[in-house]
């Protein structure tokens, strides 16, 4: 399994609906394992981050109005990947793990640049 990350906007009736992947982009914000051995990293909570360690009790849902600071929290842990990478066991090499890092992380970011220009959220599950 691996973690997915989407654009949803609310619906007139208060529903969360989910918004495809535009052609091009990706969904994938990692391993199913990484809600705790990289999301939820006691290095991740040791920078502040508030949002993605939620991943490793349970699916991420950041609201609309959240999602400027969850970009933030993206931005911090982009500043701090060598520590996260350093903080965190890789699955094959350290070049491969940051890469894999960075990778996922610029998705994520991409996903949250969508979820404001659209007055959206973002969910990870």
């Amino acid at each position: 399994m691996s973690l997915s990350v989407d654009v949803y906007v609310v619906g007139a009736y208060g529903q969360r609906n989910v918004q495809d992947v535009p052609d091009g982009c990706s969904d994938s914000a990692g391993f199913e394992s990484w809600r705790t051995q990289v999301w939820g990293a006691d290095v991740v909570r040791s920078l502040g981050a508030v949002f993605l360690p939620v991943l490793a009790e349970a699916d991420l849902q950041v609201e609309p109005e959240q999602v400027p600071a969850f970009l933030r929290e993206c931005l911090l842990l982009r500043g701090n990947l060598e520590s996260i990478v350093g903080g965190t066991e890789p699955v094959r090499t350290i070049e491969e793990h940051r890469e894999a890092i960075s990778e996922r992380l610029a998705i994520i970011e991409d996903t949250a640049k969508r979820a404001k220009a659209l007055g959206g959220g973002v969910l990870i599950w």
